[in-house]
């Protein structure tokens, strides 16, 4: 007979995983990061008094971590996801022990840590998410998981700063260390169960460099990435450049802060552009919403740090838009990818984040050797109408 197991009695008191469930796990993990999102920029610019160097800083740091995202579908075969999803938080809480030093090695050893947490949480919640919200639900579940994100976006930023300036470096990275652990205190104790299709075994994992192969043969996963891409290096743009453009044209640190918590503040629209996406559909929504962004951008550019203020309303305007891709836009991977590859495919898509964080400051360096600060807006103008052009043609009228 088999032996009669007591359980505690509060372990069936845990509801199942819903969208709520990860909307609240992705709240606490973008406390984490929303925090020290200003801060660590300024940080980096107070090491090396170069807007240049800021952005040679960034891509090499992106650079490193975009191997550790190829590499992430082999740790969670190797350890299964819950435990690639603990060693994510734990390594947000590790990037804070580089900052403090306020050296330019603790600078890129934060900054690396903090990219290869953000990898591994953002790869394996979103495994989570495609095993336990339904297909026709995505749209729902991702506007609910932004919307409700925006508290920490909003608030994150502009703590930071007032942190970092009032009472200095130890609290403004002690705070996301606190955020850190009690997300992984949240993440165990929702106890989400390993899909056995992607859970650890003695099967050989896949060859990175096959899965970024079979990634690139499917046309509706290249634009899904695309698609993330072209958003994901506004708000990388906004999150540095921002910031930046506000100290060097004098408005000052906190402003910078106020600015990057401004736009995260719309996040509250997600719930909206979700709403108008299943009406007219993805297609219109993400077409326009691009076409919005490049004049927008464009505009930003040809004003520049002559009127600093001026700018950073019109980048507001871009964020509002930007919002409906972080909305709308993961849907089109969620519903392109097979369910028996998901693991390959999502480390393969989550580079798009990895690209987003190497490609502008490279590209941004090189321009800035050559024009003022707003030529970085102009730039991404370009690729934002690009998107916006790809995105009408290839997203099928159905969506």
């Amino acid at each position: 007979m088999a032996p009669h197991v007591r359980h505690p009695i509060w372990l069936p008191a845990v509801r199942p995983a819903d969208a709520r469930t990860f909307a609240t796990l992705y709240a606490i993990e973008s406390f984490a990061r929303a925090t020290v999102s200003s801060v660590i920029p300024i940080q980096a610019y107070e090491i090396l008094r170069s807007e240049q160097t800021v952005s040679i800083l960034y891509t090499a740091v992106s650079l490193t971590g975009l191997s550790v995202t190829l590499f992430m579908p082999l740790l969670i075969r190797r350890f299964a996801r819950r435990w690639v999803y603990t060693a994510g938080a734990v390594l947000l809480a590790i990037g804070s022990l580089f900052f403090v030093t306020h050296t330019l090695a603790g600078q890129a050893l934060g900054m690396l840590a903090r990219v290869m947490g953000a990898s591994a949480l953002s790869i394996t919640l979103n495994l989570y998410i495609m095993d336990h919200i339904r297909k026709a639900d995505f749209t729902r579940s991702e506007s609910l998981r932004m919307a409700l994100s925006m508290i920490a976006w909003t608030c994150g930023p502009t703590l930071g700063i007032f942190l970092y300036t009032h009472y200095g470096i130890y609290a403004a990275h002690g705070a996301v260390a606190v955020f850190a652990l009690g997300l992984l205190a949240l993440f165990w104790y929702y106890r989400l169960s390993d899909n056995p299709l992607i859970a650890a075994g003695k099967s050989r994992a896949s060859n990175p460099l096959a899965n970024i192969g079979r990634f690139i043969a499917q046309p509706r996963l290249r634009l899904a990435w695309l698609i993330a891409f072209g958003r994901s290096c506004y708000w990388t743009t906004f999150f540095v450049y921002g910031p930046l453009l506000m100290v060097v044209t004098g408005q000052g640190e906190l402003a910078g802060g106020l600015l990057i918590s401004a736009g995260n503040a719309l996040l509250f629209c997600a719930i909206f552009w979700g709403r108008i996406g299943r009406r007219y559909g993805l297609r219109k929504v993400i077409s326009f919403s691009f076409m919005v962004m490049a004049v927008v951008l464009w505009a930003a550019g040809a004003v520049g740090a002559s009127y600093p203020l001026v700018t950073a309303g019109l980048l507001l305007v871009g964020a509002l838009f930007t919002i409906a891709l972080d909305a709308l836009g993961s849907t089109t991977f969620m519903r392109a990818v097979h369910a028996y590859e998901r693991p390959q495919m999502a480390a393969v898509y989550r580079t798009y984040l990895d690209f987003s964080e190497l490609t502008p400051p490279l590209v941004y360096s090189v321009v800035l050797a050559f024009f003022g600060l707003g030529s970085v807006f102009v730039t991404l103008g370009f690729l934002a109408a690009a998107c916006g052009i790809v995105s009408w043609r290839y997203l099928p009228k159905s969506m």
